[in-house]
């Protein structure tokens, strides 16, 4: 096992580095994160094989493995089973049928992890609720390498997969446009303006209007988006988005 530079005393903060391994896993060997520089990454853990919870995971995130390609997302899954305990529960996913999701091949890799070693680096593992399974860890790493986002499940709740791929969705938004994504932030919908950092950029803020911005106050403006219903990712905009109403620009938007 090699030691990345990140210190271990501690379990990985958003902002930090992601800890650098070398994992065998079902698709061979990797070097994390160096081999995935360019890509934005879901590295996650799940409490074992042969789980039920964990076994609609994997089949919903390979179901959506092309909706990840298409966002240059990668994902790479964990737990401290063994290899061959990992190859055995893959071929047992091939075979089931749940929903809409049938047959699916599990083909992003997944880390056997008997050591703990990596497991204990992320902070996978929680004492409090087993010193021999990892919690359902969430780790979103951006194309640099750099943890952008850290989520933990308990045991008995699956995870929301559409959720996390709106967050990449937003972090990615976030970092192309310099803006900010609002409380359930969907594609297509308004983004939030940086807030003005002075008393004169924020009486500027307010006095002026642009066609496709409008102010609720000095702090909280937003842009409109110009996606069209045809986008990819579009989802229809709920209230209180103001492209629901005719004049979105004025300044001051209150809602009728």
């Amino acid at each position: 096992m090699e030691e990345g530079n990140t210190n271990h005393s501690r379990m990985p903060l958003i902002g930090d580095m992601a800890p650098a391994f070398h994992a065998i896993t079902t698709q061979g060997e990797i070097n994390f994160p160096e081999d995935y520089y360019g890509c934005w990454v879901i590295l996650f853990s799940h409490p074992a094989d042969f789980t039920p919870v964990c076994t609609t995971e994997f089949m919903t995130f390979a179901s959506m493995m092309n909706e990840f390609k298409a966002l240059n997302t990668e994902l790479v899954g964990l737990s401290i089973d063994s290899l061959y305990s990992h190859i055995a529960w893959l071929r047992k996913i091939r075979e089931l049928v749940w929903k809409d999701i049938k047959h699916v091949d599990v083909t992003f890799p997944l880390i056997a992890d008997i050591s703990m070693e990596i497991a204990k680096r992320y902070g996978m593992l929680h004492p409090s609720n087993s010193s021999t399974a990892t919690v359902r860890a969430v780790f979103i790493i951006d194309p640099t390498g750099m943890i952008r986002t850290i989520l933990y499940y308990p045991a008995s709740t699956g995870r929301n997969m559409q959720e996390l791929k709106r967050i990449v969705m937003a972090l990615q938004k976030a970092d192309c446009e310099k803006v900010a994504t609002p409380a359930n932030w969907l594609p297509c919908e308004d983004v939030i303006l940086p807030p003005p950092g002075t008393c004169g950029a924020a009486m500027e803020r307010v006095d002026q209007v642009y066609d496709n911005q409008y102010c609720l106050d000095w702090f909280l403006c937003f842009r409109q988006s110009n996606c069209a219903p045809c986008d990819n990712y579009h989802e229809p905009e709920l209230l209180p988005y103001p492209s629901l109403y005719p004049s979105r620009s004025r300044r001051n938007y209150r809602i009728p």
